[in-house]
């Protein structure tokens, strides 16, 4: 219950804080709305088959742990490592991501597919004793129906619906191993300088599962909030998996500011379970510094 209450809490606290930031909130032109970038009417539409970015792309310099995860368990024994990996507690990550649409307009001349894919790195470029190893790369390819939509709730408008097949892996063998599938739906919200994407999943089951319980820790949805505040960049990720006993998730806090038209510094703040796959059921919290490319 208390994990819960951290969870809305997180997004309250988040509010006041960005409500103290004395620049008058204005769209900025570096601001792409749900419609830019997901092309959702005849005036923002494109041609298929061009490649242009999805999540954000940044590069930590350095990110530090507070309880690096030295010998990750799984629910499963075999998946279960029994030597230390002995990790230093800071590190650089960085993550890109693409997606190109495959087919448009397809129903009544709305509703398009696409493919997209995501890699995150977490590097031990610090750990000579380890070579320098990457300690965890993420890869998650999407196939991804997006359908526009028109319609106010509380005060935002409605602008999207869909869901997506997603494939999440690390490639590591035995016992590191670590893989899930999900279908995710969600719907995108969006009022002025600010955007909110609710997505709730339900997981494909594996018949030899790597991580039994990954939904109990990493979550059942996820919501994701993108703040423009002048000049200024916040956004917050959030994963939960609904449970009022037994309640787990995470929240990701990221801020940026622009140095140059294409380049923000950076400052990101993680808490909870699931930062990478192979901490799925491992609590931390990080703190990361860095650049910026693409964002929401």
């Amino acid at each position: 219950m208390k994990k819960l209450a951290l969870f809305f809490l997180t997004f309250f606290f988040s509010w006041v804080a960005l409500a103290q930031i004395k620049e008058k909130p204005t769209i900025p032109s570096r601001y792409t709305t749900l419609s830019e970038s997901w092309e959702l009417g005849a005036e923002t539409n494109k041609e298929t088959f061009r490649l242009i970015p999805y999540k954000p792309f940044y590069l930590n310099a350095i990110k530090w742990s507070n309880h690096p995860n030295q010998l990750p368990q799984s629910e499963n024994p075999v998946y279960s490592a029994t030597e230390s990996l002995d990790l230093k507690s800071y590190e650089a990550t960085f993550q890109f991501s693409f997606k190109t649409k495959i087919a448009q307009s397809l129903f009544s001349e709305k509703g398009d597919i696409w493919l997209a894919f995501t890699q995150k790195a977490f590097w031990q470029v610090y750990n000579l004793e380890r070579s320098r190893a990457f300690r965890e790369l993420n890869f998650e390819p999407e196939l991804i129906f997006n359908y526009p939509v028109n319609f106010n709730l509380l005060g935002m408008k409605g602008k999207m619906i869909g869901f997506s097949l997603s494939h999440q892996s690390n490639g590591r063998d035995i016992p590191l191993s670590r893989s899930w599938n999900r279908v995710i739906f969600h719907l995108g919200l969006e009022q002025d300088h600010w955007s909110l994407i609710i997505r709730p999943w339900i997981r494909i089951p594996d018949k030899d599962d790597q991580n039994p319980e990954i939904t109990q820790f990493m979550g059942r949805a996820s919501v994701i909030f993108n703040y423009y505040p002048g000049k200024h960049h916040i956004y917050l990720t959030a994963s939960n998996n609904l449970k009022l006993k037994d309640n787990h998730g995470s929240a990701q806090m990221t801020y940026e500011y622009p140095i140059l038209k294409h380049l923000n510094l950076q400052m990101q703040v993680f808490t909870g379970y699931g930062e990478t796959l192979i901490d799925y059921n491992h609590r931390q919290t990080t703190l990361g510094f860095g650049i910026s490319f693409v964002n929401w």
